[in-house]
């Protein structure tokens, strides 16, 4: 049986012809807030470094003021959420949801609320990680289109945010192009475009996109998204000061918790796991739906030693936000402690979920490739992650094809894909342990020693935790390598 949108009811027909449409709410751009100076407040986060980011969780006012405003609704405030780009409560998406469905079933052509229902079907998929809504938010979003065909850029913007969700970043960049085309002012829209573009491996277009977005916006959700694009480049200090400031303004728990979750995934990447622990610990306690950030425990308690803790915090991500990801993640810590058929456990999770989601149109090849690469079939990773490339030509995505291409045997074009994943003059600005480690153990089996060496012991700077498998096969490595040779007097690295 066909599914059908929350709140339409089967005998209303969607084309059906309404003598009064009803109320429109106006969901296409949120009140502005005043403009801060971005420019001068990066400057500032370059000189603070990553002392803010330490001192985030000191700075923010947990406390809620006496006699303030009224609260508002929480429809009314996962609308505002849904509307600006910024996290929204699991509990308020549903009220929102069942509201719309609600006027829905009275105003069938109420083409608003059909953006509205859609958009938040895509948000509410996207925290549970379970594609089954992006189907119904798809049929939303066209059904808002299908009636209002003209200058409906907020159906366009739905649109392209499900494309993101579902890894189709062509598609989504056509969609946020249309709504740009529509409404170049309109803020909202860029967030998606850089997603799409960053997906899509252009980061030259990326760095235009955040450009225009910062001369049209300030505020917390442009500091989130800037953080996002600074992290990608590699400055830490920067990424940290902008999420450290936006976690700062935010208001609603929710979306502070997202912030102080992507704080606390600076501060693994940099091997700092206290400072990593306090983060995802205040972000569960913001945010108990906060399942990233309880990922982010499993993987901080396992690299400190505990893994009773480690593997608890990983199944209850699993168990409410049952992302492929973390079904590897948890694998390979199984197979860390000597654990191999709860590994596999783990890894036929990541599979069916794998499927299922390819069921409802979401791409989850890189994850699969790279399970394969390491634990599975190399020669079908490769066959996955060239397909993959050709779409979505990223910095992760050749990061996951050198290793699989080198899993198989094929070193010299491994590195070419390898040195793209972690030369910043080829996009790869990123400054992950897990890329240099790989480029290291390419260069080994390709009897380039001293790469190999300096690449191995770059990526135990960075991360010295950075994967529990990882951090073995590169500590072994790095022992057979031993010390680079003396000649004439001079080391030779």
């Amino acid at each position: 049986m066909e599914d059908k949108p929350v709140g339409q009811s089967a005998d209303t027909p969607l084309d059906k012809p309404v003598d009064e449409p009803g109320e429109q709410p106006a969901v296409d751009d949120p009140p502005q807030e005043p403009r801060r100076p971005v420019r001068r407040r990066l400057l500032l986060a370059s000189v603070a470094g990553s002392a803010v980011l330490g001192g985030l969780l000191a700075l923010l006012p947990w406390g809620g003021g006496d006699g303030g405003p009224p609260q508002p609704a929480p429809g009314a405030r996962a609308l505002t959420a849904v509307t600006s780009g910024v996290p929204a409560s699991l509990p308020d998406l549903q009220v929102l949801i069942e509201e719309r469905g609600r006027r829905l079933g009275k105003h069938p052509r109420d083409a608003a609320s059909w953006a509205v229902l859609g958009a938040a079907q895509v948000e509410q998929g996207r925290r549970l990680a379970d594609p089954a809504y992006y189907p119904r938010a798809e049929k939303a979003l066209r059904t808002s289109l299908k009636v209002r065909p003209e200058r409906n850029a907020a159906a366009l913007r739905g649109l392209a945010a499900l494309a993101n969700a579902r890894r189709d970043f062509a598609a989504a960049r056509k969609w946020g192009e249309a709504a740009r085309k529509l409404e170049p002012k309109a803020w909202t829209t860029y967030p998606l475009l850089i997603e799409a573009c960053a997906g899509l491996g252009d980061h030259q277009a990326v760095g235009r996109m955040l450009d225009r977005l910062t001369e049209l916006r300030s505020g917390r959700a442009v500091m989130a998204h800037a953080a996002a694009v600074y992290r990608d480049r590699g400055w830490r200090e920067d990424a940290a000061a902008q999420l450290a400031d936006a976690a700062a303004a935010a208001v609603e728990p929710a979306e502070r918790a997202a912030y102080v979750e992507r704080a606390g995934q600076l501060a693994w990447e940099r091997g700092d796991l206290q400072d990593a622990l306090r983060h995802f610990q205040e972000a569960v306690r913001l945010d108990p739906d906060q399942r990233a950030a309880q990922a982010g425990q499993g993987r901080v308690l396992a690299a400190l030693g505990r893994t009773t803790e480690a593997l608890s915090a990983y199944r209850v991500a699993l168990e409410k936000q049952p992302r492929p990801e973390y079904a590897l993640e948890l694998g390979e810590l199984y197979a860390s402690v000597g654990m191999p058929e709860a590994a596999k456990v783990q890894y036929d999770l990541l599979r069916e979920r794998v499927r299922e989601a390819a069921a409802h149109g979401v791409d989850e090849d890189l994850v699969l490739g790279r399970y394969e690469a390491d634990h599975g079939d190399p020669e079908a990773a490769v066959r996955r992650l060239r397909a993959e490339w050709r779409q979505h030509p990223s910095t992760a995505v050749a990061d996951a094809l050198g290793w699989a291409l080198h899993r198989t045997g094929e070193h010299e074009e491994a590195l070419d894909y390898a040195v793209r994943a972690t030369e910043g003059e080829r996009g790869g600005g990123v400054r992950s342990a897990l890329y240099v480690y790989h480029r290291g153990m390419i260069e080994q089996a390709l009897e380039e020693y001293g790469a190999a060496r300096r690449h191995l012991r770059e990526a135990m700077r960075i991360n010295p935790y950075f994967s529990p498998l990882g951090v073995r096969e590169a500590k072994a490595a790095l022992a057979r390598l031993g010390e680079p040779p003396v000649e004439a007097g001079a080391e030779v690295s």
